[in-house]
Formats: structure tokens, sequence, C-alpha cells
């Protein structure tokens, strides 16, 4: 809302308030005009008082419009509040309750626009401000006589606003009450599906799931074809019975296949099923209606991926390059990936290069690289790498750590790791060179270099709660300082409660310090959010020990079986089964 000057605008009709009520003689120009002149209906005037514009007046106005300009709205709405009692006048009254409302002082702001509603009872704009504001107070007995007297000035509108009601409503904070105020409000008018629709979106909301569904069907058996009135008898239907509600959908799009929003909703449906096929055609009946509807392309493109049609989804994608789509970066993402499957690894590079700034920047370049990679291009990789590296925004570090990954991934590990110690050379106390760096170590046996990067982890970035995990079970795993390795691993613990690993690590150290029932119940939860075979090579062992020797032989060969290769899971099964 912006505040604007109004002592032009009051003061001018207060000067001339007797003309302004009496009216004036049409003039004699005008009544012998030839040409009938158009009729111009004249704004509705509200009742003005009879009020002499002294100098206490003018004075008022002139202090609460200053106040205003200047930025004191409370002592402006209290100067223009005190003059709209003294003169009656609904004008001010109104410019009270507007200043009070934008300067939230809610108190001030509700007396100001009960005021305008008494001088101008007929004053549509004054009852919505009012009610307005009764619901940010959330005063639900007061609101309901306004919005009866709303609804009823309605008109032909009437169904337009019993569709809002709900939107109103919707800041009351307890739903039943607004429930049960929504059905007082729509009783005079159950001849329209309107009036149950919002019955049923009340009910949905105030969670009455058999109020909601009567509701709904009553609104879709008063109006069938109507779109909003179908989804939401199957939204309430899908609260019990998802199939019905599927069901509801296919036969209106029998019934009326121009059903545009419903056939939308079917094919997200569909979507959310993972019926990509049958989703695909949903999505191909609407672009047939509306050939240059991108958004709807666009999900055409997509669920032809999602069916391997990659020539098909090539198509759809390049058409909608020349529709200037929202976001032209992400199509051609989509053409890279879509050429790479295709085998057609020169235009994958050249689309993965034409992906600008934004999102997806960062994603094309890594599998711009990796591609060329795959392509035996290793060295133009790296060269890659370090280009984007010198980049302004380039990250050393990460390309460092890609250029890890593909000389690792190529069978070269010792330029990979002097790629990385190169790195964190340059960048010492990077949290990623550090970690990774460390890792390197504790696999070559360098204990030592390994705890030195890890605590120095834990110094730069006291909240990582890998590098705590990390230290902890390389003590653990090496069975040594035990109590300090539960201390880290703790502390990661702490840092992330649900993190697979970490349970693990705990579960283990618990192991290591004679604790079987407790690196149990670790290790069983560890197990529960991710089956992982290392977690599952644990878990076993400590079952074994207490006993549980039939369940830990079940629990390792079902692993073993989705994890065949699993070196870790392999070594301890020979241990106890040989």
């Amino acid at each position: 809302m912006t505040i604007r000057p109004l002592l032009l605008a009051l003061a001018l009709p207060l000067l001339l308030g007797a003309c302004a009520q009496t009216g004036s003689k049409p003039s004699a120009t005008a009544a012998v005009a030839e040409q009938p002149e158009p009729v111009v209906v004249a704004p509705r005037v509200p009742p003005l008082p009879d009020v002499e514009l002294t100098r206490q007046i003018t004075y008022q106005l002139l202090l609460g419009e200053v106040a205003a300009q200047r930025g004191e709205l409370g002592l402006s709405a209290s100067a223009y509040m005190d003059l709209a009692q003294s003169t009656r006048d609904p004008r001010i009254a109104k410019r009270a309750a507007e200043i009070a409302a934008f300067s939230r002082q809610s108190e001030v702001a509700l007396q100001a626009a009960q005021l305008w509603l008494e001088l101008d009872p007929e004053s549509v704009q004054a009852r919505q401000m009012l009610s307005g504001l009764l619901v940010n107070a959330n005063r639900p007995q007061e609101l309901e006589p306004q919005l009866v007297a709303l609804l009823a000035q309605e008109g032909s509108q009437i169904g337009e606003s019993l569709l809002r009601l709900n939107r109103v409503l919707g800041r009351l904070s307890d739903k039943a009450e607004a429930m049960r105020m929504v059905e007082r409000l729509t009783e005079p008018y159950l001849t329209l599906p309107e009036a149950h629709f919002a019955r049923a979106q009340s009910a949905m909301v105030a969670r009455e799931p058999k109020r909601a569904l009567e509701s709904a069907i009553r609104a879709n058996e008063l109006r069938p074809e109507w779109e909003a009135g179908l989804l939401l008898r199957a939204q309430a239907t899908a609260e019990s019975d998802q199939l019905a509600a599927r069901k509801l959908m296919e036969q209106h799009l029998k019934r009326y296949p121009d059903a545009r929003e419903v056939r939308m909703q079917f094919a997200r449906l569909l979507v959310a099923e993972r019926n990509y096929a049958g989703a695909r055609k949903q999505f191909e009946i609407l672009l047939g209606g509306a050939p240059d509807n991108a958004d709807v392309v666009f999900a055409v493109g997509v669920l032809a991926m999602q069916t391997q049609d990659y020539k098909g989804a090539q198509g759809y994608f390049t058409k909608l390059l020349g529709m200037r789509y929202q976001d032209p970066n992400l199509v051609k993402l989509y053409l890279a990936q879509l050429a790479e499957e295709l085998k057609e690894n020169e235009d994958a590079l050249n689309w993965y290069q034409q992906v600008g700034q934004g999102d997806h920047y960062l994603g094309a370049q890594g599998r711009y690289v990796l591609l060329l990679s795959r392509m035996g291009r290793i060295e133009d990789a790296r060269a890659h790498l370090r280009q984007l590296a010198d980049r302004p925004g380039g990250s050393k570090s990460r390309s460092a750590m890609l250029e890890f990954q593909l000389l690792r991934d190529a069978n070269r590990g010792e330029e990979a790791e002097a790629v990385l110690e190169a790195a964190l050379a340059a960048e010492p106390d990077q949290p990623e060179l550090l970690y990774e760096t460390a890792m390197l170590a504790e696999r070559d046996n360098r204990i030592e270099v390994a705890e030195q990067r890890l605590r120095r982890l834990i110094e730069v970035k006291p909240d990582h709660a890998h590098a705590y995990n990390a230290l902890g079970y390389s003590l653990a795993e090496r069975n040594i300082r035990l109590e300090e390795a539960q201390s880290l691993i703790a502390k990661g613990l702490e840092l992330a409660p649900d993190d697979p690993f970490i349970l693990d690590s705990m579960g283990w150290v618990m192991f290591r310090r004679g604790d079987l029932n407790g690196a149990l119940t670790y290790l069983e939860r560890a197990f529960s959010i991710r089956p992982d075979p290392e977690i599952a090579a644990h878990l076993g062992e400590v079952k074994w020990l207490l006993g549980q020797k039939e369940d830990a032989v079940k629990l390792w060969r079902a692993v073993a079986a989705q994890h065949p290769d699993n070196a870790a899971l392999e070594s301890t099964i020979k241990r106890f089964v040989p």
C-alpha cells in the first residue's frame, strides 16, 4: 500500500460540501445538444457530514498527512482517527484505517474500519477491509456477520465469492470452527455447486474426510462437467481409495475428452505411479490440443527419456529450443545426455559446452570431462579441468578432485594422489582436500599423516561430522585408544545422528570395547537405514558372537547375493564360515 497525500482530496470537498450535496443544474449547451452524450454513471458518493472546515480540522489534516509523509505512521493514524471520530467523515475514517493497517497497528486499524463501516454502511470496501482485519485478529464471531453481508451483495458473482471463502478463512487458527462457519455461510446457496465445493475444501482442511467426500460428490453431481469439482472429488476419494480416484478421472476423460486440467492431473498421477508410457500418452493428447505449450512439450520429452525413446526425446527438446523455453540450459543438458545414450559422443560434447552459467553449468562440465575420459581423451579432460579452475569463479580444489577421479579410474593411482597432494599444498586448509588426502593416507597405512590431517580438518571445520567419524573409526579399527575413539564418534553422531556410517562406527567401537549388546543396537539401526555390505559384515560378526549364528549367516548370505564382489564382507564370512 502506498501512503499518498490526501489533504487536497479531503479539504476541497469539505470547503465545497454544500455544492457537492445539493448538485448543480445542467448547462444550456448540454440541454440543447443534438447528439446524445454517452451515459456516464457517477461513482457512489458516501454520506458526508455537514462540517465546516475549521482551523482545528485543517491542523489535524496537516498533522496526519505530514506525519505520514515523514514515516511517523503511529502519529498519523492517531491524528486521523481522532479527526474521524470528531468529524464523522467516512473518508477520514478510511484514511485512518489504511494508515493503521499499513503500519501494523491492528487495534487502531480495527477501530477505524469499524467506524468507517458505521459511517458508510453501504461501502463494500469498508466491509472487506474490516473482514480482513478480523481474520488477522482471529475473531471469527465478529467476522461471520460481515461475510454474510458481503455474500448477500454479490449477486451474479456469488459462485466466485463462495470459492474464495476458504482462502479468507484459511488464516483462522481453529480449522473446525472455520469449517462450521463455511457450512453456515453456504446454507442459503446450496443449489450452487460452489457452495458444496467450499464445504468440501473446509472439511478437508479440518481433517473431516467423510464430510469432505460427501460435499465433493454433491458439487460434482450438480455440475458434472466442472473440472475443479471433479478433481476435488478425486482428491477426497483418494484419502481412502487411490484406485477409485484414478477411475473417477478416467471416466471423466471418457465423457469429457477436452477436460485439459483433469487430463494434466491424471498424467501427473501416472508419473507418480511410474507408469511413464501411460503418462506420455496423456501428455501427447494434451500436446495435440496445444502444440505450442512449452511445459507440455518438456513433459513429453522427459517421459520419452524415461521410456528410453531417445530419438523421440531429441525431437521434443530440439523443438523446445525454438520455443524460448524458460530454462534453455536444462534443455541443452538433456540433449547432451540423449546424445551420450545414442553414442553420438561428439554431439554430446558440443551440447555440454553450450550449457551456460547457472544451476546446470558445473554438472554439464563434469559430465563433459567424464565423457572425454571414457572416450580415451584423458589428457584433454585434464586440460579442460585446469581451464575451468582458472576461470572466474572456478574452483581449483573441485577441479583437482575431478582430475583425481579420472586418473584413479584409469588405474593411474600414483598420478592421482600426486594431483591431490599438489592441490593441498596450494590450499592447505581446504576441507575436501584435507579429508580425501587423509583417507588416502589411511589406505596407504600412513597413519600419522591421516590423523594429522583429520585433526586439522576438525580445527578448520568443527562441524565436519565425518572428520570425527573417520578419526574415531581409524583408532577403533586398529584397536587403540578406544575411549578416545568412542568420544570422537559420539561427536560425529551429535552432528549427524542418523548417518548410517557413523552409527556403524559407534557399533564397531563398542564391539571393540566388549559391549556386544550396545554394539548390536547401533549396528541394527545403521543397517535399517542403509543395508550396506560392510555394515552387514560388522552386524553379522556381533550376532555370531552373541550366539545368534543362524541369523548372522542368513544376513551375510542375503547381502552377499546382492554384493558378490565386496571384499570386506567376503573376508568376514570366510573367517566364520570356512
